[in-house]
């Protein structure tokens, strides 16, 4: 059974967290539902946030069809989908499955291309504080330390990773900057100037692959916008729901 919540009125809106799980959007998704407004969904991948994953799911693709029989079971139409990180690879590859249902796409700091001499940052290696430091531009203000957190959260926190290994070990797909030439609708790539986890040359190329997409770089920002630039997220997100 698929977890998510719900807010607000409006245009849907279907926010998709990413590696750092439900958390690092559901703030945001209370504020978008607000201040667009909107009806925004934020579904929890299975296997992140304590929830559990389902045996047979293991791909980036099948999250994707599970969120394309979600927007069926909510009969949801005219949806604007967002990701961020690899919610952003999540939104690109429901984008590709051509559900009538979505008719907009934001693309987040996302990950999935596999571009040469610019790799996303190897999550797995990584400390939390070395995370935090490629993660934000600010990164002292978003330090955190897994050993100080409740036993539940550094429980979440592990499962998260594990769930994280299963789908997207290595953070990429060679095939998908080919497939995202098929994308047909509209299209905004959202990008921190100060993301080292996927640097402004690989958010470039990501816009570059999608036919006619919008590239929108957001000062003093790293991989998680909707955590350290809130309004200048807004902002944007607040013009692409209304140029439709």
């Amino acid at each position: 059974m698929q977890t998510f919540e719900e807010h607000g009125t409006g245009r849907p809106v279907l926010l998709l967290h990413g590696g750092g799980g439900p958390q690092t959007v559901a703030p945001f998704g209370v504020r978008l539902a607000a201040e667009l407004p909107a009806h925004v969904v934020v579904p929890t991948h299975p296997g992140f946030g304590g929830t559990p994953r389902p045996d047979e799911l293991t791909t980036i693709r099948g999250i994707a069809e599970l969120y394309a029989d979600l927007l069926d079971q909510l009969d949801l139409d005219d949806v604007l989908v967002i990701g961020n990180s690899i919610g952003g690879w999540i939104a690109a590859e429901l984008a590709l499955l051509n559900s009538p249902r979505v008719t907009g796409l934001v693309i987040v700091d996302g990950v999935g291309l596999q571009v040469p001499g610019h790799p996303v940052a190897d999550f797995f290696s990584l400390t939390f504080p070395e995370l935090a430091e490629l993660s934000y531009y600010n990164p002292d203000a978003f330090r955190i330390d897994p050993a100080q957190l409740p036993p539940e959260a550094q429980a979440q926190l592990a499962g998260n990773r594990a769930a994280l290994a299963v789908y997207a070990a290595t953070m990429e797909d060679p095939t998908l900057q080919a497939r995202l030439a098929a994308m047909t609708i509209p299209t905004t790539v959202i990008w921190g100037d100060s993301d080292r986890i996927g640097d402004l040359t690989y958010g470039r190329t990501y816009a570059d692959a999608i036919p006619n997409a919008a590239f929108e770089l957001l000062e003093h920002t790293g991989h998680l916008p909707q955590l350290e630039s809130p309004d200048l997220l807004l902002k944007v997100l607040s013009s692409t729901a209304g140029s439709r």
